[in-house]
């Protein structure tokens, strides 16, 4: 089967190309070139130039062609540019989770030919095929599972993509690694925003939005008890980053026009929420799900709710999560599961 293998120059992808090797796929590796070398000089050397070195090394022990694929100019008007508004906006954005629907295997398709069959890369995850429908499904590994990430994907989109690492753990990928010698096997695991790299998300941030000095105010007793930098370095539930004594401080509020920073320590539990809106869904059996029933995530990681949804308008609902979360902020995605199955979700309003 020819499969065009998505080569980041991190372990995981380079296990992926391993495994389709050995089990006789047509492989050709590509990486795929969205790092803004222009937009993020300033803050010195791209990190995409060491990531490539690995990616070449790889492929080259491999005996693999690798391509490189440009895609700047479709990464910023997608995924960057929604970043930025959204910061903004003061809400709480997701850009991966538009790097895998929109780039990786969105736009990305309509760069290679069609006789590529598969897309594959290092993604924790697994699709397949069950009622006249592809369905995606968590890896095994609840911590590294990626179908938070992948929530948006249609069918389309799953017809097409491989996920080879969807029933190991991250130990088992690191001994596959090490037993094939391969150039990336104790390479650390990147963290953060997929198209920063090594550069601070605040350093991001103040170089599109600049600095908006404010006030932060204690929510219930209106005191002044500081100053910020902007109110978009910070959201909703966050309980770092304030300087301030005396703490615990938590985030509970933004007032975006008038710039203004909320916090409480007091009564904290009293800031939980258990319901909130969300639109803009996109399912991936292509229908809302019947069951009203399901478990939900609001952020990655291995934490699930129990959820109810009641539908307001076709694209407009009401959720309801047990237990209560402090952290719930719009912006983020709303993901539901059926158990394993991975339903889709929706952005929180």
């Amino acid at each position: 089967m020819k499969t065009a293998v998505l080569l980041s120059g991190g372990v995981d992808s380079s296990v992926v190309l391993s495994l389709l090797k050995k089990q006789g796929y047509d492989v050709t590796a590509f990486y795929l070139k969205i790092w803004l070398q222009d937009e993020f000089s300033f803050l010195g050397d791209c990190p995409w130039e060491t990531d490539l070195s690995y990616a070449n090394n790889v492929c080259k022990q491999l005996d693999v062609p690798l391509e490189i694929v440009s895609m700047q100019s479709e990464y910023w008007d997608n995924v960057v540019s929604y970043t930025i508004k959204e910061i903004k906006e003061g809400r709480t954005p997701n850009p991966d989770i538009f790097c895998n629907s929109l780039i990786k295997f969105g736009m990305f398709y309509d760069k290679i030919d069609n006789s590529f069959e598969k897309v594959a890369s290092g993604h924790y995850a697994r699709v397949d095929f069950a009622d006249d429908k592809y369905r995606l499904l968590r890896a095994p590994d609840p911590i590294k599972d990626q179908t938070y990430f992948l929530a948006l994907l249609n069918q389309k989109q799953l017809s097409r993509a491989l996920f080879p690492l969807g029933e190991y753990n991250k130990e088992q990928v690191r001994s596959l690694a090490h037993q094939s010698n391969l150039p990336t096997m104790d390479r650390k695991d990147s963290q953060g925003i997929c198209f920063l790299g090594k550069i601070k998300f605040s350093d991001f941030i103040k170089h599109h939005l600049g600095e908006l000095p404010g006030d932060i105010i204690e929510m219930e007793t209106g005191k002044k008890l500081g100053t910020h930098n902007g109110y978009y370095f910070f959201t909703i539930g966050q309980r770092s980053g304030l300087k301030l004594g005396g703490g615990p401080w938590f985030v509970v509020k933004k007032d975006v026009v008038n710039n203004i920073i909320y916090i409480s320590k007091e009564n904290i539990i009293k800031r939980y929420k258990n319901k909130f809106i969300a639109g803009r869904f996109n399912w991936i059996k292509e229908a809302p799900p019947q069951n009203a029933n399901m478990q939900l995530k609001i952020r990655h990681g291995e934490h699930f709710y129990n959820s109810t949804i009641e539908f307001i308008e076709d694209d407009l609902a009401e959720v309801t999560i047990d237990p209560p979360d402090q952290g719930i902020a719009p912006g983020q995605f709303a993901v539901f599961y059926d158990g394993d199955i991975c339903l889709g979700g929706g952005v929180i309003i």
